[in-house]
This record gives C-alpha cells, structure tokens and sequence, in this order.
C-alpha cells in the first residue's frame, strides 16, 4: 500500500474519538493494513472474522435487500465498523464510546482513497 493511503487511515485514527485500530483486508480476510493498537481485541484479528462479513453480505444480497455497505457490531467494551470495499474490506474497532457516526460520514473519502488499492487487489 501506498504511504498516501496509510497516512491518511492515521489521520482518521487521530480524529475519530475512541478508535483504536483501522484494518484493511481482502474478502478472504488476509490483512493488506494495520493502523493502530490491534492488540485489544484478538478475536477481531483472526481472518475467520473478516470472511464472515462477506458471508452476510453475499446472504443479504441472496434475500433481495441489496448489497450491503455496512455492518456494525456492538459488544462489550467495543465497536466494530466494518465497511465492504470489494474487494476490500475495511474494519474500524473502537471502545464503547467511539464515534461511528463520524466514521460512517468519512465513506465517500474511504472509496477514493482505496481505488489505487483496490486496482491492485485485482490484479494480483
């Protein structure tokens, strides 16, 4: 990934309260990204978790409601936003007062700023 791309996931980690970590990955859940402190929150990390994403989005999409954009997650302690960048998918984890309004709004940024990234994916 670019150093473009990276810098500008710091600077999300920097302005959205509460987040702690931003992970860019591909369907199959193989990290391409880290920002942040990932160490909180294992379960997250495994790649098992990011497939299961593409799973209910395929489902959702099979049930006539369309293509999903966005799932999130509340649990005790923290957040999950996680958006669906195909082929990317990108996940925000946050604590319980994160901000996910703010970064639901940064969405049209995210898809610009992925584009570089996403041509690679597929071409790889």
């Amino acid at each position: 990934m670019t150093d473009d791309v990276k810098r500008f996931f710091h600077t999300i980690l920097k302005r959205v309260t509460g987040l702690n970590c931003i992970i860019v990955t591909d369907r199959d859940g193989v990290p391409l990204m880290k920002v942040g402190d990932d160490k909180s929150v294992g379960m997250i990390m495994k790649p098992s978790f990011h497939t299961t994403f593409t799973m209910a989005t395929e489902q959702s999409n099979k049930l006539g409601l369309g293509r999903n954009r966005t799932i999130i997650s509340i649990y005790t302690g923290y957040q999950v936003v996680q958006m669906n960048k195909l082929p990317l998918l990108v996940t925000f984890i946050g604590n319980e007062s994160c901000n996910i309004g703010h970064i639901l709004a940064l969405d049209q940024q995210i898809e610009v700023v992925l584009d570089e990234v996403k041509i690679a994916v597929t071409e790889a």
